[in-house]
């Protein structure tokens, strides 16, 4: 068996107030469905965590293609700005938040993202669609009774038709488990599974346009083990939209039920070490291990 640690529970006035203002994204919904112990730390009561390496690594990127997509709308003949230019807001942002990197980080990450750009931008200069929308936020969104929203990366349109793009760093090896659907090992599906079908959901329930998104894409901009780019596209069926529209429910109402200060119990879960290691549990539970043939 493994152990759940369950905390004492906040002042009823406190989390009411957090509960009246909290509006679901996919974020919070993956968080809860890995441990609701962390989802209380990480997306209710928000409890501030140093940003990483790879994480601010990877906002750089965004940042530079964000940049580069908004030049091309905003100049009179729809041309891309030069890869130059582009790598120059990549180093923008790095050089900005310089303090989250010790030399050596900030010195490689500078050097290998001017590769990864600059190698990226030669890929698919000549095939990217012009037709998008970039850093969109779309929110007073209400599916089963559950308030949502979300930011998304890319729009690409063919007519009314969409093409969520998001963008992603990282090792592709790791992130291909996290894009699989519901299974026997993982009956929930993998959160990036579960990201590409929230899109769907909430773009096709936004009111203020007509637009029906055909797919969802992970555009990879760092290359493989064999120095190729790499773009994986995830095709949402309606089964798909009912399993998550019914995790969203479902984790929506026990959020609301105050459902959130026993951890998962799993051994690699840091928030449910943290409470363990820190003796900030008022019980231990036991959870059984599913036993499979």
């Amino acid at each position: 068996t493994e152990r759940a640690p369950e905390i004492e529970q906040a002042e009823e006035d406190f989390v009411t107030g957090l509960l009246d203002k909290f509006v679901m994204n996919v974020t919070a919904l993956n968080a809860y469905l890995n441990c609701p112990l962390g989802f209380y730390y990480k997306n209710l009561i928000r409890i501030p965590s140093g940003k990483s390496e790879a994480t601010e690594f990877g906002s750089a990127i965004h940042h530079a293609l964000e940049k580069l997509f908004r030049k091309m709308q905003d100049s009179k003949t729809e041309s891309f700005p030069s890869k130059e230019e582009m790598v120059a807001d990549f180093n923008w942002y790095i050089y900005k938040h310089r303090e989250n990197f010790t030399k050596e980080a900030f010195d490689r990450r500078m050097e290998y993202g001017d590769e990864v750009l600059r190698n990226y931008y030669d890929k698919y200069i000549n095939n990217w669609n012009k037709v998008v929308a970039v850093e969109r936020n779309i929110r007073g969104i209400v599916v089963n009774g559950v308030p949502v929203k979300g930011k998304l990366d890319k729009l690409e349109f063919n007519g009314k038709e969409v093409n969520v793009v998001d963008y992603k760093s990282g090792n592709i090896e790791n992130a291909l488990p996290k894009m699989k659907g519901p299974d026997d090992k993982d009956p929930n599906g993998g959160d990036y599974w579960r990201q590409a079908v929230f899109y769907k959901i909430l773009v096709d329930n936004y009111e203020q346009k007509d637009w029906k998104v055909i797919s969802t894409e992970f555009d990879f901009i760092e290359p493989d083990k064999k120095g190729e780019y790499r773009k994986e596209k995830i095709i949402i069926n309606p089964e798909d939209m009912e399993t998550v529209k019914q995790q969203l429910t479902t984790v929506w109402h026990k959020i609301q039920s105050r459902d959130f200060y026993t951890g998962c119990g799993k051994e690699d879960c840091h928030w449910c070490s943290f409470v363990k290691n820190n003796n900030l549990a008022v019980a231990l539970h036991d959870l059984e291990e599913e036993v499979t043939d």
